[in-house]
């Protein structure tokens, strides 16, 4: 099934698998980030560019994707383990890649690893809040993710004159998942989700979900040109890089930005054919297997 880009992004050679860790040297440290899949390869773009010397190290664990269709011990379980396994690996800070994983796990995450600098990501309804000339703003999002007390509580946060239109994209995130963005299934999906943010007259749209900003191309075509759409992966980037950038090792600069590593608990080659064609810098992929932590 070929994989095509959602945005013209220049290809890139992977190097070869083999590798060393995220820890060079005992006193490298760099930034871990996950999430239930390949949708938080936004959000490392979006770290790579704000801090191209970082080590980052991303785990999709696409093997147990989507996390949107998981109860909520279970994201938490799958949370703790692949935090431990990217500290292991020298992370100096974590960033929570995945809508539903931060409401169901980051608060558990935070207070097992206090020292540990842990960003995690939420829809942008307060920037969604400030755009909307009409009030009425649509979410889109998983239902895990609607369906979580830090997301009620956010919404309890908002102006109250604000109208928010929740959809939940059951699916969706697997399509992304899949790799192909022009897929029909995929379209047709979009086309419906969107399609019905449009017809309830809402002229913002948040993605809740960081698997969706590889098909905001398609959402924009469906939504209109009058519909802003509101994605929070540079402003994660943005929190991540304030709160870890002294943390962080980088090498000289004479020796160039470091790949990145990512790893999947799902298929590799399905992985390193997704960061060639959505990912405009080196990385280096493999398997990852990270291993239970007590609770």
């Amino acid at each position: 099934m070929p994989l095509k880009a959602a945005a013209p992004v220049p290809s890139v050679d992977l190097p070869p698998m083999s590798h060393p860790p995220l820890a060079a040297h005992p006193d490298a440290r760099g930034i871990g980030v996950f999430d239930s899949g390949v949708g938080g390869l936004s959000v490392l773009q979006a770290l790579h560019r704000r801090l191209p010397q970082a080590r980052l190290a991303y785990v999709a664990d696409s093997g147990y994707a989507p996390y949107g269709e998981r109860d909520a011990a279970f994201v938490v379980e799958r949370s703790r383990r692949i935090v431990a396994h990217l500290l292991d690996e020298g992370a100096a800070g974590i960033v929570v890649a995945c809508n539903t994983a931060t409401a169901a796990a980051v608060r558990e995450l935070r207070a097992r690893w206090p020292q540990v600098p842990i960003v995690g990501v939420e829809p942008g309804l307060k920037p969604a809040a400030a755009l909307t000339r009409n009030r009425c703003v649509g979410v889109m999002a998983t239902a895990g993710t609607l369906a979580s007390a830090r997301f009620a509580a956010l919404v309890q946060t908002q102006p109250p004159g604000v109208r928010f239109v929740l959809r939940r994209c059951p699916g969706l995130a697997r399509l992304i998942e899949d790799g192909d963005l022009d897929a029909p299934e995929l379209r047709e999906a979009v086309a419906l989700h969107a399609g019905a943010l449009r017809d309830a007259g809402v002229d913002t749209v948040v993605l809740g979900c960081t698997h969706y900003a590889f098909v905001r191309h398609h959402l924009q075509a469906v939504l209109g040109p009058d519909v802003q759409i509101v994605d929070t992966a540079d402003a994660v980037a943005r929190q991540a890089a304030s709160l870890l950038a002294d943390r962080i090792d980088a090498p000289p600069a004479a020796t160039g930005a470091p790949p990145a590593r990512l790893q999947t608990t799902g298929d590799v080659a399905r992985l390193r054919r997704i960061a060639a064609a959505w990912l405009p810098f080196a990385c280096r992929v493999d398997a990852a297997d990270p291993a239970p932590v007590p609770a």
